[in-house]
């Protein structure tokens, strides 16, 4: 069994540059939380692995996943990122540009997400991140499904929930609907999904071909 020491070892594997510690900095002023580094180097890969021109995030922050992300993804890739903050993504902005991303590689709009995810293209997204609300990861999924192209991942973060999911005691609404998600993802033969022990948990589900 992966022991706690080696789960940290792995968070430190890959180092972060001035831009993402600016973020991570952003982020504890405004009291949001980031993805963990292990987590936001997992993201940069499946991006890259996917090829990825198109992608949506749910939960901008202050760019810690959205930098991931546009760096994983082709040159000319283009971000779309949903936040309800507007300061959040003032900051993330901040971040991109001062990352050396062009203002024409990413799209950030404020707003809830169940209210701006209906307006997204189908099939038009080659990756969808999901780190909002966790109350609403269920309907999350559908839309992310819906928009997600053949072949395309969709990942969600916190799936392990702070060590809360995997307690069948712990029953708070942020934790029911996390379990309900993963059970949902494994109980569907149509869905090939990793559960990865990475930052605080990353569910990444492939949609079928």
């Amino acid at each position: 069994m992966t022991t706690e020491a080696s789960l940290a070892y792995v968070e430190q594997f890959q180092s972060e540059d001035d831009h993402l510690r600016t973020a991570r900095q952003h982020a504890e002023t405004v009291g949001v939380v980031p993805v963990l580094p292990g987590a936001r180097a997992a993201l940069s890969f499946l991006a890259g692995a996917a090829g990825a021109k198109s992608v949506a995030e749910i939960g901008t922050g202050t760019g810690v996943s959205g930098l991931a992300l546009l760096r994983g993804m082709l040159p000319d890739g283009v971000l779309t990122s949903v936040d309800l903050e507007a300061e959040n993504q003032r900051l993330a902005r901040q971040v991109f540009l001062s990352a050396g991303i062009s203002p024409t590689r990413f799209r950030l709009i404020t707003g809830s997400a169940l209210d701006v995810l209906p307006r997204l293209n189908d099939g038009g997204y080659d990756l969808v991140f999901c780190d909002g609300d966790k109350v609403e990861y269920g309907e999350y999924l559908d839309e992310a499904l819906r928009l997600t192209r053949a072949g395309g991942f969709v990942v969600f973060d916190n799936a392990l929930w702070h060590d809360r999911v995997a307690d069948p005691s712990q029953r708070d609404p942020e934790t029911l609907a996390i379990r309900e998600l993963v059970e949902r993802v494994r109980a569907d033969e149509d869905l090939s999904a990793l559960l990865l022990p990475l930052g605080d948990g990353l569910l990444v589900l492939q949609k079928p071909h």
